[in-house]
């Protein structure tokens, strides 16, 4: 297995963002975030990749897209986040906001996640950022559908020199595949200084 990873900027970027809008909709499926995906739905969340400072790192099989990671400044994302925030020292317009890794199962284990964080972090400190932070949905250790032996990747995030943000949760809502509509989880964040 040959995969390469590419750094996409502006119409490059506007051109993967049908194939990271159909990895999102099949990898969130997958425990923990269970997500009943939407394209409608997609392509209006994905808009805010179109900023000057965004990024979409993909993986490459060949030419076909089997993974990525987007990433755009914080201030992009103040609607969502600013609350989650407010209490916090960092100003927004000093983080990096590492959005998505999607990647399909059977390319998993060979590395790609840490290029995916090499080349967000990078970015990001080519716009003179000083912070990068995710946010991962917080599942209860006994869910009803958590797979056996399924291990979070707060190790994997730690090793990368990433922290839980005490106390800073964001709120989205979205459907899960057992549930009729939409509910509101809770996201935590982490982060590290650059």
């Amino acid at each position: 297995m040959t995969v390469t990873t590419r750094v996409l900027t502006a119409g490059a970027l506007a051109a993967a963002l049908e194939d990271v809008a159909r990895l999102r909709i099949r990898v969130f499926r997958d425990f923990p975030y269970l997500y009943d995906g939407d394209a409608d739905y997609e392509r209006d969340y994905l808009r805010a990749y179109q900023s000057p400072g965004a990024v979409v790192v993909a993986a490459m099989d060949g030419e076909r897209i089997v993974g990525a990671a987007t990433g755009a400044p914080m201030t992009d994302h103040a609607a969502d986040f600013a609350a989650a925030f407010a209490d916090r020292p960092e100003p927004l317009d000093q983080i990096f906001y590492c959005a998505e890794s999607v990647l399909l199962p059977e390319y998993r284990g060979h590395g790609i996640g840490h290029a995916f964080f090499d080349a967000r972090e990078a970015h990001a400190r080519s716009l003179g950022l000083t912070y990068s932070a995710f946010c991962s949905v917080i599942r209860p250790a006994d869910h009803p559908v958590r797979p056996a032996g399924y291990r979070p990747l707060d190790d994997f995030w730690r090793k990368r020199g990433y922290a839980p943000l005490p106390g800073v949760v964001a709120r989205f809502s979205w459907k899960d595949l057992d549930e009729p509509a939409e509910t509101e989880k809770p996201l935590q964040f982490w982060m590290r200084q650059l």
